[in-house]
């Protein structure tokens, strides 16, 4: 026995939305809701114009702005943390504490004498509590008549400390440096950052 809706049986065409007559009605009613979706939808959202990228002149090469001098001392003391204490240093390989003020200072564009004693009455003296980075600190430490540093701010220094050590970095508020404290220098004209 056939079914009665096979395909290619005489049943064919006939049934719900096969007559020709509501076939009509309801592609209608179908294109019809569709398109009243597709309007509604067009209708309530919004659209926005692509807006043409903004054309912004490049901008002009600005010079490479060059570190101040107590910047430039900082940075050149600070890049030989590590470098092995050697008396009478003052040269990558080995430093004492005033070759590395020396070595740090030349690079700044600044000549200070090379030893402690001679640095201590270099520049203008400045207060502990008006330290800036690029002063130099001194010291009078157990086993040294006197040593110098770089200040980094008013409590850090770098400095060569002494035989067997490295170029460091230290704070004025750990011993025997909070205690050794004598006096500091300026030797830049200004260390305000430009």
């Amino acid at each position: 026995m056939r079914r009665k809706f096979a395909l290619g049986g005489r049943y064919r065409g006939r049934g719900i939305c096969h007559d020709g007559f509501r076939n009509g009605i309801l592609n209608k009613a179908a294109v019809s809701g569709l398109l009243s979706l597709a309007l509604a939808g067009c209708a309530s959202t919004r659209h926005e114009m692509p807006r043409s990228p903004e054309i912004v002149p490049p901008a002009a090469a600005q010079p490479e702005q060059t570190p101040s001098p107590a910047q430039a001392m900082i940075d050149s003391a600070t890049s030989m943390i590590g470098q092995p204490y050697r008396f009478g240093g003052a040269a990558p390989g080995g430093f004492d504490c005033s070759g590395l003020v020396s070595y740090a200072a030349a690079a700044a564009g600044i000549r200070v004498p090379r030893t402690a004693a001679e640095q201590l009455g270099f520049g203008r003296p400045v207060a502990r509590a008006e330290l800036q980075p690029g002063d130099l600190v001194f010291m009078h430490l157990s086993g040294k008549e006197l040593h110098v540093a770089i200040a980094l701010d008013r409590q850090l220094f770098v400095h060569a400390p002494s035989s067997g050590g490295r170029v460091r970095i230290d704070s004025l508020l750990a011993p025997p440096y909070a205690k050794g404290f004598i006096a500091a220098r300026r030797v830049v004209s200004s260390t305000a950052p430009n």
